[in-house]
This record gives C-alpha cells, structure tokens and sequence, in this order.
C-alpha cells in the first residue's frame, strides 16, 4: 500500500524554522530518523520511506505554500494514490501551540495552502493534521505571526509534539485514519 505524506511550507533557508514550516520539519525528521535525504523531482522535495509493510512517499512542494495544489495533484496522478491516503500536515493557528488534530475531510479553515489543494483535487475529502502553532498576534499580524520562528521555548517542545505527529503518520498508514483519529485526537 502507498501513501502520499505532504508536508506544507515554504522553501528557502529563511523559512526553515518559521511556524508556517512545521509540516515540513515533521517530514524532515521522519528522513532523518530513516537515513533518507529529500531530493529535487517534479515540484516537490520527494523521498520515500516504509514503515510495516505502508510505503509512504513524503513530499515537500517546492512551490510557496500557498501554490502546493498542482504538487499534490500531480503526484496523486502519477502514483495513481486516491484521496484516502493523502495526508497533508500543515499548522493551524486556531488550535493552540503543540495541539495536534487529525481530520479525514473538511474545510480549508482559511489557510490558502488547503485551499489550493483543494481547488486543484477538486474535493476536501483528503486527511490533514493539524500542528497548532497558536495564535498570538495582534489584528492584522497574521502573516508576520506565521512567519516568524518559534520561540525559544516553544521550540525547547517542539521535538516532543513532532514526534507525536510521526506516530499519528504512523497509524494513519497502518490503522487507517478512524483509527488514527479515535487515538490521537483526545490527547
């Protein structure tokens, strides 16, 4: 079985540890733990991993974030991948710091990097976990706020809530994401 792990963000060494990245630091340190390195292919940072018999093929979209769309529709195209196992990590600045929230479907929520993705698989019926990156910032700071890097405390937690998403992954592709949901979603 083959699933496709996105992780959203941006490319380029000034967002690396930007909040809005924290998709691709999970991908990052699923490579890392798998003694894999990400290499350049068709719009995306791509390396794959198995984890119980799952091939999860981890794709970081080399587009801004908010272009991610024709990555994920052109790698479910080519690995002839259905929605069901598609999962796209991404943060979320409704859910508080370290809060992690695994969905099988729904709304964009307002960040533009679901919604492209949406606009060009033409459904919402894809699995996304949310990472909580908080949401202190004044009215109108919205960008800056997940452009900017983690605190120093905040990032001090930040292995710790990464790999929880890994083990979310994990289920995802091995229990499926009921299962996944029904684990996770209440710590």
């Amino acid at each position: 079985m083959k699933f496709i792990i996105v992780g959203l963000g941006n490319p380029g060494d000034q967002y690396l540890k930007t909040r809005h990245n924290v998709g691709f630091r999970v991908l990052d340190k699923i490579a890392k733990d798998n003694q894999v390195d990400f290499y350049l292919d068709k719009y995306v940072y791509r390396t794959d991993v198995s984890f119980k018999s799952r091939k999860l093929i981890l794709l970081k979209p080399n587009t801004f974030m908010n272009l991610s769309g024709k990555a994920v529709s052109y790698w479910m195209k080519k690995e002839k991948i259905s929605n069901e196992n598609i999962l796209v990590v991404t943060d979320d600045i409704s859910l508080p710091f370290g809060k992690l929230r695994l969905r099988k479907k729904g709304s964009h929520g307002g960040h533009n990097g679901l919604l492209d993705i949406q606009s060009h698989i033409g459904d919402t019926k894809f699995s996304r976990l949310r990472f909580g990156i908080g949401s202190d910032f004044s009215k109108g700071q919205q960008a800056s706020f997940v452009l900017s890097n983690f605190s120093s405390d905040e990032e001090k937690e930040l292995s710790n809530k990464i790999n929880l998403a890994i083990q979310i992954i994990q289920e995802f592709a091995f229990l499926g994401v009921e299962r996944a949901m029904s684990n996770f979603n209440a710590k």
